[in-house]
């Protein structure tokens, strides 16, 4: 062993056991290590940066952000919406929603797939009684294996295609894991629709911070387009669309055939009876709309109606939807909102602010238009404004905002956009009119030209220190491999499995990444693993695309923990779930992973080299 080889393995030592101690974040410890190696001097000065350049790193970061635009655009729940109401019991509901995560995660990064289909779940969850543990834990590792059919489903699949093409001349394609993945998946998705039941009974998620500030249920006022599918419809079928979730307080003339008596409203006196529920409803008509601020914006969008409000605050020209923000408050007892309504008190004009949506505590509905509520002290209201200007607008008027969190309501529309310029992203790779980096950026760039979401919605959507981690270790792995670093490792694996069957060396390669992924991080277990397996390949004689086949889909079957994978991670508090429960399921499946992914991998990539 040389001193470049020694002082290589040692960093990359520390590293491991920095991210073993779990004291610093991952993308610090990464950061790090390369200045170490820097300093050290086996990571070149002129390499220092090239992982921040990668195509991996902005394959990663786009499609973070493309499964956000598909998350937030409420497409999948459309395509969902005819299932939902079926789905009785968890011996249906799992297997149907590990499956539809599964295939979504084929075509969009899995821990967005997860992120898609995890409020349908626990939505389900809360009508049906079934718990969430049973079917969240089953659906992350049905993102995890979905994921290894296509390039983009995971990291390690991107990463392992630049990884072969710097051993090799030629980088995996966007569907050459394809036919080992699609088998895998047909395993897990058999596995998982029984092996549910191994999952302890009686989990309950913990609470989030969110749930602490449940204010309970919204009144939003919204209008009935001239053009759209409400026009016509009973207050029944209006509120069948949100499955009882929403109630129709009252019904508001439409504007201009009442008397005006503010800016915001149509001026019509308070309704003190609900509208009955076969009562038809007419293009421009108001409604006054009762429920959680999540279940009005879904019944907005399926019902095409439009928020009284929803539009730029008229005073600005220059005002984009995306320098607005939306903002939950109380309405202090020293507001002058306090026994006044938005219309005499001009919000929009003179405090540049809209309201959306108000909470109250007490006796009976609100059944007049918001512009002519008298808002009382405690009444807790949503306002929109320009993100600059709003906490200069809720100190004038005494509003104190709540912990902020994710409201929908009055901010995005539901869409087909966000599944389209995917579907075309990956035509254009997959017949090879582009290349996998450029193909993915250009989605986002189109996301952003057709609105779909804002840049900060861009920016917020990418787990930057992935991002960071990916782009730090890429040298410092790097480092490993130039010093001869893999060759050394690779002979001592040959001198253990020489004379073993191929196929054993080839089981052997997979579990190890199995192994180390838990407590490494998938992405780095593929850059350090993916030369080593190569280089053993060629030392026993045989073909290296088995072996790095091998390396991706063990290092992107990480079952066992939740740590290791972003998807564990995500589930663990809604789904109440205590470390131990993941080996429970996880520990039969990473078995039947390894029976059914080795020799579906020699089969579709033989051991014989070419």
């Amino acid at each position: 062993m040389t001193l470049d080889q020694g002082l290589a393995f040692g960093l990359m030592g520390v590293t491991i056991a920095l991210f073993l101690w779990g004291r610093f974040a991952y993308d610090a410890v990464a950061l790090g290590a390369l200045l170490a190696g820097v300093l050290i001097g086996v990571v070149p000065t002129d390499k220092v940066f090239e992982g921040f350049a990668d195509d991996v790193v902005v394959i990663v970061a786009a499609a973070l952000v493309i499964s956000h635009a598909v998350a937030k655009s409420g497409a999948v729940e459309v395509i969902m919406r005819p299932l939902v109401p079926h789905l009785q019991g968890a011996a249906l509901q799992v297997p149907v929603l590990a499956g539809c995560t599964m295939l979504l995660a084929m075509v969009t990064k899995n821990v967005g797939a997860l992120a898609i289909m995890m409020p349908v779940a626990l939505q389900l969850a809360r009508r049906t009684g079934t718990p969430a543990a049973a079917m969240l834990m089953p659906m992350s590792f049905a993102a995890m294996v979905g994921g290894v059919v296509t390039l983009v489903g995971t990291a390690p699949n991107i990463i392992m295609s630049r990884v072969r093409g710097e051993l090799t001349g030629e980088a995996f394609r966007m569907f050459d894991y394809a036919p080992v993945g699609l088998g895998v998946c047909l395993v897990t998705l058999g596995f998982l629709a029984v092996g549910w039941r191994l999952l302890p009974g009686g989990r309950k998620g913990a609470a989030s911070m969110e749930a602490a500030f449940q204010i309970g249920e919204y009144t939003i006022e919204a209008r009935v387009p001239r053009e759209g599918d409400a026009v016509g419809m009973t207050v029944a079928g209006l509120e069948a669309l949100a499955e009882g979730q929403v109630q129709v307080s009252a019904i508001l003339p439409a504007k201009g055939t009442g008397p005006a008596t503010g800016e915001l409203g149509s001026g019509v006196a308070p309704i003190t009876a609900a509208p009955s529920a076969d009562r038809q409803l007419e293009a421009g008509e108001g409604l006054l709309l009762r429920g959680e601020p999540e279940e009005l914006e879904r019944l907005v969008a399926r019902a095409g109606l439009a928020l009284d409000e929803d539009r730029a605050v008229p005073d600005d020209p220059e005002t984009d939807a995306d320098d607005q923000r939306v903002v939950e408050g109380v309405v202090t007892g020293e507001s002058p909102l306090v026994g006044r309504t938005p219309a005499a008190l001009t919000l929009r004009s003179r405090h540049g602010v809209s309201l959306l949506a108000v909470s109250r505590r007490g006796r009976g509905q609100i059944r007049e238009s918001l512009s002519q509520l008298r808002l009382r002290a405690g009444d807790v209201v949503l306002l929109r404004g320009l993100a600059a200007t709003m906490p200069d607008n809720l100190g004038e008027l005494r509003v104190l905002p709540l912990a902020e969190r994710g409201m929908a309501l009055g901010r995005g529309r539901r869409s087909w956009i966000p599944l389209g310029v995917l579907a075309g992203a990956m035509v254009l790779v997959a017949f090879g009119a582009l290349p996998v980096g450029v193909a993915f950026f250009g989605a986002v760039v189109a996301l952003l030209a057709l609105r779909v979401m804002t840049t900060r919605e861009a920016y917020e959507a990418v787990d930057w220190p992935v991002v960071v981690l990916l782009a730090a270790l890429i040298p410092v792995s790097g480092a490993i491999q130039h010093t001869g670093g893999t060759d050394l490792l690779a002979g001592w694996l040959t001198a253990v499995l020489q004379g073993l069957p191929g196929m054993v060396a080839l089981g052997v390669t997979m579990v190890l990444a199995m192994a180390v992924t838990p407590f490494l991080n998938n992405a780095a277990t593929v850059l350090v693993m993916g030369p080593i397996a190569a280089t053993l390949a060629k030392q026993l004689g045989l073909s290296p695309d088995p072996f790095l086949m091998a390396v991706a889909l063990g290092a992107a079957s990480d079952f066992l923990t939740p740590i290791g994978h972003q998807c564990n991670t995500l589930v663990m508090g809604p789904g109440g779930y205590r470390f131990g429960d993941y080996a429970r399921l996880g520990l039969p499946l990473s078995v039947l992973v390894v029976l059914a992914g080795v020799p579906l991998i020699a089969f579709f990539w033989p051991l014989a080299p070419g």
